[in-house]
């Protein structure tokens, strides 16, 4: 049973390891990558065989260094995927996205990235996201902060005048368009500026890294969030969903930001 924060430590870097691998074969992938190989699970959101073979790999070394764990995968390539959170506190189980920002990587267009964390219970544990672009590893442990390629992360101090916002665009254009214009207006011209980078997992790295201020985006799956949360919370960020709640674990929405400017943005999406 893993219990103590050493154990954690060993586990982030054996991830760290995997995520790298998978990063490096998607790399080799995307040079002779072809749209003709992309398949449509709704509309404008994508898979290729580059994310279920990712996914095999991510998954046949995970069982490696916790048979017993279970799965929450994006592309369900594991037999053994739970379809829900185990609330039980002594249960692991592996939340991995193997390809987060499909979409970039089918246009060559950065950032893309491997995301993998392991939760108990009701607690998210590690969290490992690699960029692979950027040859970026990002990685936290609970209770042990949080980590660039050996580099150690907090997040910023910007006040909401100042503050670099992130305001995704999930694939649930009809649901989320009237919320999105609403941010979009209210902070634009508000704020320091705004963007969109397609992939939740960098976006959540990034406001662990302080380039980023804040990161909101709803209609999202777990495999999306739980890394990058808690790479978050562990570089001294907070994390809540639209409502506000600190657990978020089982939802669809992810709020993130350095803390100073939670409440505005709580506030306004809220309104909209």
């Amino acid at each position: 049973m893993i219990c103590h924060p050493a154990d954690l430590e060993k586990i982030t870097r054996l991830v760290c390891n995997i995520a790298r691998e998978a990063g490096s074969y998607i790399n080799k992938e995307r040079a002779s990558f072809s749209l003709e190989k992309v398949e449509r699970k709704h509309a404008h959101d994508y898979v290729s065989y580059v994310d279920k073979g990712s996914e095999k790999m991510i998954v046949s070394r995970l069982r490696e260094i916790m048979p017993e764990a279970g799965f929450i995968t994006e592309e369900g390539t594991t037999k053994d995927d739970v379809s829900t959170i185990n609330h039980q506190p002594s249960d692991f189980f592996w939340v991995v996205d193997p390809l987060d920002g499909t979409t970039n990587f089918i246009h060559g267009f950065a950032p893309y990235a491997v995301s993998i964390a392991l939760c108990k219970g009701r607690e998210i544990v590690v969290g490992v996201v690699y960029e692979i672009v950027s040859d970026e590893c990002f990685y936290a442990w609970k209770g042990g902060k949080a980590w660039v390629n050996g580099i150690p992360l907090h997040v910023g101090t910007s006040e909401i005048n100042d503050a670099l916002l992130c305001l995704q665009l999930p694939y649930n254009s009809d649901a989320y368009k009237p919320v999105i214009t609403r941010l979009l207006n209210h902070f634009y011209g508000n704020v320091g500026s705004i963007r969109m980078i397609g992939s939740a997992a960098i976006a959540l790295c990034y406001v662990a890294a302080g380039r980023l201020d804040a990161y909101a985006e709803r209609y999202i799956g777990q495999w999306d969030y739980m890394a990058g949360a808690l790479i978050v919370m562990e570089a001294g960020g907070r994390v809540t969903n639209y409502a506000g709640e600190d657990y978020f674990m089982e939802g669809d929405s992810v709020i993130a930001t350095n803390g100073v400017v939670h409440q505005d943005l709580l506030s306004a999406i809220s309104e909209c």
